[in-house]
């Protein structure tokens, strides 16, 4: 085994309590820069703000905020099953008034 190759004192190849830790000198978890792009909808921009919170994390902490992002957005997605009735935006050009026409 090369230099390169050989695991640091007390760490044992494939071991998940030091797999991706962190030594001296190498810096932490560093934010990808992912740029998110408004949706327009405040409670959606909400839960992809937080998904900023994971930048700053190890990837063992990931999860938590995944899963806290995940349920956020099947909760507004809910919401909108729940509105009361139809936005008042116009139909579309050439589109029936109502599609509950019958003949």
């Amino acid at each position: 085994m090369s230099d390169a190759m050989t695991p640091a004192d007390g760490e044992t190849p494939g071991d998940p309590e030091t797999a991706g830790a962190c030594g001296a000198g190498e810096p932490g978890p560093l934010p990808l820069g992912v740029v998110r792009t408004p949706t327009g909808d405040p409670a959606v921009d909400a839960q992809l703000g937080r998904l900023a919170d994971a930048d700053h994390l190890a990837a063992s902490g990931h999860l938590e905020v995944y899963e806290d992002v995940h349920r956020g957005l099947r909760e507004a997605l809910s919401a909108l099953d729940r509105s009361p009735g139809p936005s008042g935006a116009p139909a579309a050009p050439g589109a029936p008034a109502s599609y509950d026409t019958r003949s």
